[in-house]
Parts: structure tokens; sequence; C-alpha cells
């Protein structure tokens, strides 16, 4: 049966007869003999029902009239089940279980839903990006995604969301409330959704792996932000100094080195920190803990970036070029550390000695002399040192094991300090050679004359 729309009633036409009814006492119940036969069909939005009565009851909807309201928010609805079946939510009351998952729902319409997702079955399709739902209002909210329409904005920061249960979830950042905590290591969390995923990773499953590196990831999302980093597109770029970034949280978070705020301290040494992470990193340094280790010299350290890094002096790689004097680098940041020398800027000043430093780095691993306080211990011999290079260089006095080997004599050495030794060794003697030759000829020069 088809629908057509007058001012006064809803005209049924037959599909099967040809005839035409106005009224239910009219229906020819023989043509839907059963619920499942479906003939009435609604215009606005192609839904079929089984008899003229529930048709005239859906046809309210697209009316827009709403004359029952909910006494509790507010809330108003076009048909009064509308309003019974919503005031079972304010009541509390969820009396509708769903055995695959153990999730209570107040109305038994939802559960019907709610198990669809559970049977693995999505008859709806996105045409533009092909990705299935198992609910036609999943399919109808991710259509939003590609009409790129957010009307729904935090007054908070600015972002905006295509739905509102977005923005009412992303205000709970800005609330601070978080009522998710994780048992394993108690970080909390503004949503359920973020604890759940959070959880993912004490689990130690990481099922999506990348293809291009093999990285492997216990989050989809984590994968998905990590392949950005292969495509080489950064197009989040920084206005104070140009740098750009792939992801635009990484901006975000560079932008507070900018501004300088500090809120973030170190309870052990005081120094303070512009994101909380670095902090939490940081803190490995205290707390004494090196769990990574380097396979070629045994080296350990707090954290694995560290390793990464350590890794590529045995691998004596250096891409890293110093146009003043041509010394090469393993890494850019030891280069950029490198140039101060060359800018002969100092300004780190020492308040005991008054002697000047290119880099902070190196004031604070002066200032060490002078306290006096010597924590690293020789277990060899007993010697104590002020900085632990200082006791890893003392250390190589202890071991046979000559790792390096000097590109111009080929003489193999203990570390890289012995290399300044020994050169500063050969400059002392050719000094006091070229002063003995010299005195030398003065004395032949002096014969002469008098012969």
């Amino acid at each position: 049966m088809e629908v057509v729309k007058e001012e006064t009633d809803v005209k049924l036409e037959c599909e099967m007869s040809d005839k035409m009814f106005l009224s239910d006492n009219e229906t020819v119940l023989d043509a839907v003999s059963s619920a499942e036969v479906k003939h009435f069909r609604c215009l606005e939005c192609d839904k079929t029902f089984p008899f003229k009565k529930s048709l005239k009851r859906h046809a309210v909807l697209h009316s827009g009239v709403k004359n029952f309201k909910c006494d509790e928010c507010g809330k108003q609805f076009a048909q009064k089940g509308g309003l019974t079946q919503h005031l079972l939510i304010h009541s509390g009351a969820k009396n509708f279980k769903c055995d695959a998952c153990g999730k209570l729902f107040a109305r038994k319409s939802t559960l019907t839903k709610h198990l669809l997702l559970h049977s693995g079955v999505k008859n709806f399709k996105c045409d533009e990006c092909g990705k299935l739902f198992a609910q036609k209002l999943g399919l109808t909210r991710h259509l939003l995604i590609h009409s790129g329409v957010k009307n729904f904005k935090c007054d908070e920061c600015g972002k905006r969301f295509t739905l509102k249960e977005n923005l009412i979830k992303h205000l709970l950042i800005h609330s601070e409330v978080k009522n998710f905590k994780c048992d394993e290591c108690g970080k909390r969390f503004a949503q359920k959704v973020d604890l759940t995923h959070h959880i993912l990773i004490h689990s130690g499953m990481k099922n999506f792996k990348c293809d291009e590196c093999g990285k492997l990831f216990a989050q989809k999302g984590s994968l998905t932000k990590h392949l950005l980093i292969h495509s080489g597109v950064k197009n989040f770029k920084c206005d104070e100094c140009g740098k750009r970034f792939t992801l635009k949280e990484t901006l975000t978070k560079h932008l507070l080195i900018h501004s300088g705020v500090k809120n973030f301290k170190c309870d052990e040494c005081g120094k303070r920190f512009t994101l909380k992470e670095t902090l939490t990193k940081h803190l490995l340094i205290h707390s004494g803990v090196k769990n990574f280790k380097c396979d070629e010299c045994g080296k350990l350290f707090e954290q694995k970036v560290d390793l990464t890094r350590h890794i590529l002096i045995h691998s004596r790689v250096k891409k890293f070029k110093c146009d003043e004097c041509g010394k090469l680098f393993a890494h850019k940041s030891i280069l950029t550390k490198h140039l101060l020398i060359h800018s002969g800027v100092k300004k780190f000043k020492c308040d005991e000695c008054g002697k000047l430093f290119g880099r902070n780095s190196g004031l604070t691993r002066h200032l060490l002399i002078h306290s006096g306080v010597k924590n690293f211990k020789c277990d060899e011999c007993g010697k104590r040192f002020a900085r632990n290079s200082d006791l890893t260089r003392h250390l190589s006095i202890h071991s046979d094991v000559k790792n390096i080997m000097c590109d111009k004599c080929d003489i193999r050495i203990r570390i890289h300090f012995d290399i300044r030794v020994r050169i500063r060794t050969y400059v002392k003697i050719y000094i006091r050679v070229r002063i003995r030759i010299g005195i030398l000829i003065n004395i032949c020069i002096r014969i002469r004359i008098r012969i």
C-alpha cells in the first residue's frame, strides 16, 4: 500500500486490489494477515507498517508537534509512548540485561538495538568511505563527519564537534573530574572509554602492527597516529620557530615550550618542566633504575630513547657535520650543543670561581666540584667522584677491555678520554723536544761565532 497525503486524512491505496481506504474499519485484514507483512509505507522516511493505525501514529513524528513533556528534564515527545519509555531513564531502573556483556538497559528496545553489536551483522554501509554499521543511527551520526559540519563548540578551548554528546564528553577534560581509575597504575581518566583503552597497555597485548617498521601497538588509534610519521606529512606549523609537526597534539605540547611556563617541579632537585611526561621521565634519573642495557658495551640507561641514541655511537654513523671545523656527530642535538663552542658565547658563570660555560649542563656539572659531594664510588679501589662521568672514565683503568681503536695509529684504547690524554702527552713531548733543539742550535751558533 502507498500513502497519499491530503489535508484532512491519510489516504491509503492497496497495491493488491487497487482499493482506497480512509479508516481502520475499512482496512483489508486479509491483505495484512500477519504482522510481518507491511504494506503501509510512509512517504517521508519510507518506513513500512502492517496497519494503517500504526502509520498514523508514526506520521505524528514528521509533523514536528511534541505535546508530551518530561517534568524532570523538559524534553518533549511527539507520542505518549515515547515519554513513558523516557521516564524509565530518570527512574534509574534497568531491568533489561545483555547476556553477552552484562550491560543493563532501562528499555527493551534499547537492549534489542544493543544486541545487534554482538551479532556482528552490519547492514548499514557508508557510501563515502564504505564503513559498515550495525544500527542505522550509527550510520546517520557517521555521515555528519563527512558533511564537515561542526555546530557544537567548546567555550573553554574553542574546539568544535559534530555531535553534542562528543562535546559533553570533551567538557569532562576541562572539569578535571576523573572518576575512572586504573587499578594497575592508579592513573585516572575523565571518560570510561579512555580507561578501557588504557587497560590494553597493561594487558601487554599488541595486535596492531605497523607494516613499515614492524612496531606493535595496543590500540588501533595509536597505530593510525604512528602511520602519519611514515607519511612524512607535517601540516601543523609552529608560528614561533617554524618547526613543523605531524600531529596537532604534538604542536600543542610544543607551544608550551615557547610560553615559558613550567608548572611541573621535581621534588628531588628542584628542576622544573613544561610537560608532566617530561617530569615523569626525569624522575627515573633519581630512582637509579636502569632497565635498558647496551649489548655492545653493557652501559645501562634509565630511558629507552637514551639507549637508542647511544647505539648510534657504536654504529659509527655520523651524519651531522659541523661547518666550522668539519667534526662529525651521531646526533643532531650534540651538533647543536657543539656549535655553541664556535659561537664563543658563554652565558653561564660559576659564582664560586667565575669560570664561564657555553651550556647550562656544563655549569651544573662544574658546580659539583665546589659542592664537595662525591656520591659516585669505585668498587675496585674505593675512590670517590663528584660526577658519574668521571667514575665511568676511572673504571676503564681497572678494565683490560679496549674497545676503541685510534684512527691515526691503530692503537686500541679503553675510552675516548685516553685519546685526549695521549694527544696531550705527545704535544708536551713535542714542545720539550723543540725547546731542547732550539737551545742546542743557539749553543752551536755561539760556538761558531767564537771560532
